[in-house]
């Protein structure tokens, strides 16, 4: 089956929720291209996000995200990862259902925290202790996720495969962004 893609599919949720890895497995399956806010800041500014944070703070790098957001929703719609801090803005909120569809993959906690206990490349986690704050970045976040256009659960037992398919699933039930071809 081939499809077309009319609206870009902008993946939100909490690091270690899958953005990327599913965001490529669903750009592959429909054809279209696969981009990542975070790593166009990187490439902007040539710096990692880490070292945006410790040199510019993180209202500069919000600015910036909410940018290279607005910018990459005026392009071919495609699939675009985001932070997981993007979706806190309501203005992004807002652009993102204007232009495009927000889509939640929803995991746990402890899934999370599994994905991201040995990661060293998360800035907001490097704190004395990072699964408290990743809890309490997950129990201010969730209820905003909650507002994303769809929602897909992620769960453990699950392959990028599997959740990509999940995630076609739910885009097929908003044919004002994608249909079967």
């Amino acid at each position: 089956m081939s499809w077309k893609l009319n609206k870009t599919v902008v993946m939100v949720g909490m690091m270690g929720a899958g953005k990327t890895a599913v965001g490529k497995a669903l750009a592959q399956l429909l054809g279209v291209d696969f981009r990542d806010s975070d790593a166009e800041i990187e490439l902007a500014a040539n710096m990692s996000i880490g070292e945006i944070f410790t040199r510019d703070g993180e209202s500069f790098f919000r600015a910036r995200e909410s940018q290279v957001i607005a910018r990459m929703l005026d392009e071919a719609p495609c699939v675009l990862s985001t932070g997981g801090g993007a979706f806190m803005s309501a203005a992004n909120r807002a652009l993102i259902t204007e232009r495009g569809v927000s889509l939640w993959l929803n995991a746990d906690l402890d899934l999370l925290w599994s994905r991201v206990k040995h990661r060293d490349s998360r800035p907001l986690l490097k704190t004395p202790n990072p699964r408290a704050t990743l809890r309490g970045l997950y129990e201010a976040r969730v209820p905003i996720y909650a507002e994303a256009d769809l929602e897909v659960r992620s769960e453990p037992g699950y392959s990028v495969a599997d959740m990509a398919q999940h995630v076609v699933r739910a885009l097929m039930q908003r044919p004002d962004v994608l249909e079967a071809t």
